[in-house]
């Protein structure tokens, strides 16, 4: 697509949303537009389903639209500069709903029934975590993708004289990540960043090798991420205090001060060592897991973890798979969890074949399946099974099924997995590694995705609609589509 038409996908989305003046902040994962809005009421919800290029809508603590991969990074920068451009409003706002009852189905409805299931303490805070982790993705793919590179190159013997450089290129930014999980913390809590920054580097300073705490030296880098957050969330604290009570005068220089040090002093002789013991519990627990019951976890894994990306979840996983990255050099679980992908995948094929009448789907599948091929299943979940509730159940049986399958080999001994977190399906394939080798990974990994597609396929083939749903559903609704992504609460089944 050309800048223009990007630019043009902007422009239709931002008088949407209420205008300008309507958006407090704007920004994106890998597949949404996350925006900010003063008033949710003048959203228009059905009008944004229709724009072309928007895939689907989310409502949560921030109003999330669902564009896909590549496209969302392209029309973000063109959504902000409209919103800057804009002159300041001369008129009223758009006109809030003109009845009570309209004003109850779009917006209190939404609030209530929505918010009041997803809008927990706990899935607040999950989705705080997520947001330090996510602005991390594209470097931990890069870095992750160059490891996979030059770990060929040396098992092969071929150009001997670049190993060196891409170990350097593909380590440095693992070895410091922990200083961007401070300053990201500190940034979401409403700390300073780098504030925060500051204290996580204490981590992986070399000069911690010679402090002792808890009878024995501290390794640098020990506590890792999960360290670099809970230093970083203390800072945070810190400052809060000190605001309440240091004189405006000296606050340049004593806050600043006691926010590093204090933190500091906590990390060095406590954090540190708590969080390499909770860092070490999640490897050796995850290795555990699939060694002794990996069929079994795999199945659950896979089967529940649609729902997860459904509800915007996922991205707390970020944390437990950075950490295991940590201390094995991959994470076992993403190649289990992108297992949910093939069983998308399996059952929008499925339905495709299922509705040869209804051309507008069948053109929403296509456009989106490249994606889910490629792991991004947001499209084909928002966009295809979701709206038709039980395509959705049965695209996670096969996501079962797949992780029940990866899961097993695990259990056998041929355990793998993924060197950097992000991409799945089969962008997958160049982030493999574990003890056995490439190859039995690449094998094991390509055998998991082919049950899922089949037992998607299948289970939605044969059981994922009513003859009621196939009646109404197989027909040629013309040129806008039938069904719209709705909110990210499944249908019933």
């Amino acid at each position: 697509m050309s800048p223009d038409t990007h630019r043009a996908t902007a422009a239709a989305i931002l008088p949407l949303v209420g205008g300008p003046d309507n958006v407090t902040s704007v920004a994106h994962c890998m597949t949404r537009l996350r925006i900010g809005l003063r008033d949710r009421a003048l959203v228009q919800d059905e009008a944004l389903k229709a724009v072309p290029a928007v895939l689907g809508v989310v409502d949560d603590d921030t109003y999330q639209i669902v564009l896909g991969p590549g496209a969302v990074a392209r029309v973000t920068p063109e959504f902000e500069a409209l919103v800057r451009e804009a002159p300041p409003a001369r008129t009223a706002p758009p006109a809030r709903p003109a009845t009570a009852g309209a004003l109850l189905e779009r917006g209190t409805a939404l609030k209530e029934a929505r918010k009041a299931r997803n809008a927990t303490p706990v899935k607040l805070l999950l989705r705080r975590i997520a947001n330090i982790f996510v602005p991390l993705i594209p470097a931990l793919i890069g870095c992750g993708i160059i490891a996979g590179l030059n770990g060929l190159l040396t098992n092969s013997g071929l150009l001997p004289a670049v190993v060196p450089a891409l170990a350097a290129i593909a380590s440095g930014f693992m070895s410091l990540i922990a200083v961007f999980v401070g300053y990201n913390t500190a940034k979401e809590f409403g700390g300073t960043p780098v504030l925060g920054g500051a204290v996580a580097a204490i981590i992986v300073f070399p000069g911690v090798a010679k402090i002792e705490a808890f009878g024995q030296h501290l390794a640098p880098g020990q506590g890792g991420v999960l360290g670099a957050l809970a230093a970083a969330l203390l800072a945070v604290y810190v400052e809060r205090w000190c605001r309440t009570w240091v004189p405006q005068a000296v606050d340049n220089l004593v806050t600043p001060t006691l926010t590093v040090l204090l933190p500091g002093l906590v990390t060095l002789f406590g954090l540190m060592y708590l969080a390499g013991e909770v860092a070490g519990g999640i490897g050796w627990f995850a290795d555990r897991l699939l060694a002794t019951g990996g069929a079994f976890a795999g199945l659950v894994l896979g089967g529940l973890f649609l729902p997860l990306v459904m509800l915007g979840l996922h991205q707390a996983l970020i944390p437990i798979h950075t950490t295991l990255i940590e201390h094995s050099g991959y994470t076992v679980l993403l190649p289990i969890l992108a297992m949910a992908g093939a069983g998308q995948v399996g059952a929008a094929i499925a339905v495709y074949y299922r509705l040869p009448r209804n051309r507008s789907l069948r053109t929403t599948i296509k456009s989106a399946l490249p994606a889910g091929f490629l792991g991004v299943g947001e499209p084909l979940i928002y966009g295809v099974s979701l709206p038709l509730g039980r395509p959705f159940v049965t695209a996670c049986v096969g996501g079962a099924a797949g992780g029940a399958f990866v899961g097993l080999f695990n259990q056998l001994g041929a355990g793998f997995g993924s060197t950097a977190i992000g991409p799945s399906g089969w962008a997958l394939f160049p982030l493999l590694d574990g003890p056995t080798g490439l190859g039995p990974a690449i094998a094991v990994y390509a055998g998991g995705l082919s049950v899922g597609y089949a037992v998607g396929f299948a289970a939605t083939y044969f059981f994922g609609f009513t003859p009621q749903m196939l009646t109404d559903l197989n027909t040629d609704p013309g040129p806008s589509p039938t069904l719209t992504p709705p909110s990210p609460e499944p249908a019933p089944a």
